[in-house]
């Protein structure tokens, strides 16, 4: 049987129902074939690009889905914020850039359809994968598994998120726009992993989803092993090689990579639009019927400390159409804007033939999609890196540049080559506004720390189990008394303390001053950091800051994740290497600015700030504040923070997130489009900050008397942060097409 009859087996039919509210409201019940999804009786081609709700404000959230629409888009896909939403058990937010519903209507408003991704493990480079921490001490879990208290969590807070859209009647069965449901994310190797416990639990969260008769199709991205209904998806770069678990099943593509993220240290990164474009194509011709942009806009802003990896910046721009501020991108909008229109000029052939490929030559082909009523389209290819493609096609002539396809609506004339962009790259920049800041400044004691917030054991305890991840920071203190000081002075050995350390970021202070610093990184979490240090005959105290730069997101035994010290070795006594990991230490959870909520407004008003007279860098540990008012206009606001080490912003008590001015090394060489793109090509910012710019809403503002205040760990100049705008500007008058 032919395509059109796959199409009327799985043909639900859609019934015209009256709402209570006195309108009419169609319900229909999407359903799929081997060839698209199926949405009121039609197949559909699907562009969907993804959008993160609180990583931007809700201020921001309707523009975003216009453009997004503008771009040619017709569904928006975002995950859902479990550790947001359930930040203690039992106890919801959906408030502010929580609101998933206002989110969701906003995108109905706009005429689009929604994915909803559940998950509720998101990866996303989201702090501890989307878990909120308190999951972890849930007695005998294991984090994706077959396991009886992580499944009892995992399926009251999908029953919860399911119902809340049943209640706005937000599914498309109700006459929502949601289509799509995800449960699990990218489990795979989890499933591998677990063996046949994971295949359990894929299998119950399988049948856990269906339960909820949500009316609308279910997928599980990057598991082959997906049963039926549920739809396997592919996640990359490229997926023109994927194919589903089952011929009845479309074939989804629902992480499109723009580009990729950026960690502390490491480079930036951005992806040709002409890559882009050749892959998405290259998997239409294979027969593909849905692609969502893995962003569509940036992912935005990883606001307070809600980045992940660990060492995932807070910027997460991801080189998306749409940038962090809302401002489109040249040419990756335009050009994809025009893929977008030449697909769906050819969607009645692509849905209602299968493609005949005619090979043309070495690395030329020929995708044809021939129907029944006389629909054409075709897909020429030159999939060499160099070379120019010269081919005949249909006794026609076609000159094709390398690694590109061209789109052929009526299977004759080109309206669309994927290397070729007809729009120019838009400029970007930072430009100062005319803000002043007159800085304040108060200084954590590191010798003073209250005692009532301290405990004392023998040894060195895990970080996040003492914190329970409410911050960042944790300090281990331990006292050492030297008898023998004459002894290893006058040998001349020298004295160094060695650190072991599980993560990932750590501030050594000896006596009350900074001895140094070290860190890992997103690939190399753990370190081992060796300092020298200057102790004196007597009693002396050694302060460790341990620091969290969000949790992992991802991986196996989520439950098992440590982070801190492990071990603390003093080398260069007369007695050789002296180990205090089993000393007494003293733990202190957070700053004493955090106690005091320094951030805010509503701070301890008996905070003594003292008046900044020079432009000296400040010593570590120092708190900052300055008053400003609003710029003017409506151009998007960040602070410039290349003055600074690193720490943490809040604006009117809102964080900014954390901050950190460590320079990119990388392989930032010259980037072209055509070959096999891996986030190691196109890198960029070698040699400077990783992110030097962090975005201010402008809706966290007030016209006048807006409060700044900064943390800065290891000293910096407060006088040289600026407020400035960002513009973009193209000379091309297709900007907004």
């Amino acid at each position: 049987m032919g395509a059109n009859s796959a199409a009327i087996k799985w043909f639900s039919l859609c019934i015209v129902v009256l709402l209570s509210l006195g309108f009419q409201g169609i319900q229909c019940d999407v359903t799929y074939d081997n060839k698209a999804l199926i949405i009121d009786g039609q197949r559909r081609i699907l562009f969907s690009g993804s959008i993160h709700y609180p990583r931007s404000t809700p201020q921001m959230w309707g523009g975003l889905i216009q453009k997004a629409k503008d771009g040619g888009l017709d569904i928006i896909d975002t995950y859902v914020f479990w550790n947001l939403h359930e930040p203690s058990p039992g106890n919801y937010n959906f408030e502010g850039r929580y609101d998933l519903v206002r989110f969701v209507k906003l995108v109905q408003k706009a005429g689009l359809y929604v994915h909803l991704r559940i998950g509720p493990y998101i990866c996303g480079e989201w702090n501890f994968g989307g878990f909120p921490v308190w999951l972890k001490y849930v007695p005998g879990i294991s984090f994706r598994t077959d396991n009886e208290p992580f499944k009892m969590a995992m399926q009251n807070f999908t029953k919860k998120i399911v119902q809340i859209m049943k209640d706005e009647n937000l599914f498309q069965s109700q006459g929502g726009p949601i289509i799509l449901s995800q449960i699990e994310n990218e489990y795979e190797p989890e499933d591998k992993a677990f063996g046949s416990a994971g295949h359990a639990y894929m299998t119950w969260a399988a049948q856990m989803a269906l339960s909820m008769n949500t009316g609308v199709p279910w997928v599980m991205c990057k598991e082959f092993d997906a049963p039926d209904p549920l739809i396997n998806t592919c996640n990359g770069f490229y997926c023109d090689y994927f194919s589903p678990n089952k011929p009845n099943k479309p074939t989804m593509w629902t992480e499109a990579w723009t580009g990729w993220f950026s960690d502390f240290a490491g480079p930036n990164h951005q992806r040709p639009v002409e890559d882009l474009a050749f892959a998405v194509a290259r998997f239409l011709q294979k027969g593909g019927s849905f692609v969502n942009y893995y962003m569509v806009i940036s992912w935005g802003t990883n606001f307070g400390r809600t980045s992940g990896g660990p060492f995932i910046t807070t910027s997460y721009d991801y080189d998306a159409p749409i940038d962090e501020y809302g401002l489109i991108r040249q040419p990756k909008y335009g050009h994809l804007k025009d893929l977008h229109k030449a697909i769906k000029s050819c969607e009645k052939a692509l849905l209602n033939a299968d493609p005949t490929v005619e090979n043309l030559g070495a690395y030329k082909q020929a995708h044809v999609f021939s129907s029944n009523s006389g629909d054409c389209a075709a897909f020429l290819a030159n999939y060499h890196p160099n070379g120019t493609g010269k081919l005949t096609f249909n006794n026609m002539h076609y000159s094709l540049p390398p690694w590109s396809i061209s789109i052929l609506p009526d299977c004759k004339n080109v309206v669309f080559n994927t290397a070729q962009v007809g729009v120019q790259t838009s400029q970007v920049q930072m430009l100062p506004t005319a803000t002043g800041l007159s800085w304040e400044t108060f200084s954590e004691d590191v010798l003073s720390v209250d005692e009532d917030k301290i405990t004392t054991v023998p040894g060195l305890l895990e970080q996040i189990n003492v914190t329970r991840d409410t911050t960042d920071y944790l300090w281990y203190t331990t006292g050492l008394t030297i008898r023998s000081y004459e002894s290893f002075l006058h040998q001349g050995n020298l004295l160094n303390l060695t650190v072991d350390s599980a993560g990932h970021a750590l501030h050594v202070f000896v006596n009350g001053e900074l001895s140094g610093s070290a860190h890992g990184s997103r690939k190399s979490k753990r370190f081992t950091f060796t300092v020298p240090v200057k102790l004196h005959a007597g009693r002396n105290r050694i302060s460790l800051q341990s620091i969290a730069v969000g949790l992992p997101n991802i991986g196996t035994h989520f439950e098992n994740w440590k982070a801190g010290i492990e071990r603390v070795t003093l080398h260069g006594l007369d007695k050789g290497e002296k180990d205090l990991t089993w000393n007494k230490w003293s733990y202190k959870v957070g700053l004493k600015g955090e106690d005091m909520n320094l951030g805010s407004p509503d701070s301890v008003p008996s905070v003594e700030w003292m008046k900044r007279t020079t432009s000296a860098q400040s010593p570590p540990l120092t708190w900052h504040r300055a008053y400003f008012d609003e710029p003017k206009g409506e151009d998007p606001l960040a602070l410039d923070m290349g003055s600074m080490g690193k720490g943490q912003v809040w604006i009117n008590g809102n964080s900014i997130g954390r901050y950190w001015t460590v320079k990119a090394t990388g392989d930032c060489n010259a980037c072209g489009y055509n070959a096999t793109f891996r986030e190691t090509k196109c890198q960029f910012g070698c040699g400077q900050p990783t992110q030097r710019w962090y975005h201010v809403p402008r809706s966290w503002l007030k016209p006048t008397k807006n409060l700044l205040v900064v943390f800065e760990e290891i000293g910096g100049d407060s006088s040289q942060i600026s407020l400035v705008k960002r513009l973009v500007t193209s000379p091309h008058p297709t900007l907004l097409r």
